[in-house]
């Protein structure tokens, strides 16, 4: 069995003293991928937001590669290579591809590399490499979320926390975003990947929790999300 790079134990966290996560115990094995499902504003960001170092959580641990990490700042934890790629991209939208996906190798070992790297990661993603000298505004909605994954991937991290990669995004263009992340998992990369919809995630993930007002109400693999209907009629509307 793999070990576990990332835990998370008995989490709480909220803003402005009104809590959102209550109690969050889960694990994420190193080369799995484990999806966060569950309705919108019930805590998966706020999850995600914790791990990354963005948001403080009032009690609980947080453990990456066998330390204690709680607390720590974004940029540590980036450094250490927990990376979040966020709803909504956050590019430099007047800079071109190449110089985002450059800031994203902001790390010296990563900047060394970057060279190296970048072809790699135009193979992967072929339409960034045609796109390089563009600027990031006047790309579509499908390219910009693969620069956001591009640009997450220079920065040399051991874990991806992808938050909800197929937002406001066409059904075609989804499928191109799930392919990306099937064949990361395919490379062995760790994933914590947050999505409001099961359906992208049943066949998957390695393993699936469902969020509901900030805890875990249901844990299992996708064959058993599938053999519990009421599971998604009862927390997701079917």
């Amino acid at each position: 069995m793999a070990e576990n790079l990332l835990t998370v134990e008995g989490l709480f966290a909220g803003y402005d003293g009104q809590p959102v996560l209550r109690d969050l115990t889960f694990d994420v094995p190193k080369g799995a991928l484990i999806a966060l499902i569950g309705p919108n504003g019930h805590g998966k960001t706020t999850l995600m937001r914790c791990i990354a170092g963005l948001l403080k959580p009032t009690t609980g641990k947080v453990e990456f590669s066998g330390k204690k990490v709680t607390g720590l700042p974004a940029e540590e934890m980036v450094s250490r290579g927990v990376v979040l790629i966020p709803q909504g991209d956050m590019l430099f939208p007047d800079m071109s591809v190449v110089d985002n996906l450059r800031m994203g190798a902001f790390l010296p070992a990563a900047r060394a590399k970057f060279s190296e790297n970048v072809e790699e990661i135009y193979g992967m993603l072929p339409r960034l490499k045609e796109r390089s000298s563009q600027m990031a505004r006047t790309l579509s909605g499908g390219e910009r979320r693969m620069l956001a994954i591009g640009r997450g991937l220079l920065s040399g991290g051991e874990i991806l926390l992808l938050d909800e990669p197929s937002l406001g995004l066409a059904p075609i263009v989804i499928d191109q975003i799930y392919e990306i992340i099937e064949n990361l998992r395919k490379q062995g990369r760790t994933i914590l990947l947050v999505e409001e919809s099961p359906n992208r995630i049943i066949d998957l993930a390695d393993h699936i929790h469902l969020l509901d007002t900030g805890s875990i109400v249901w844990d299992g693999t996708g064959q058993e999300l599938q053999a519990q209907p009421q599971i998604l009629e009862t927390y997701l509307g079917g």
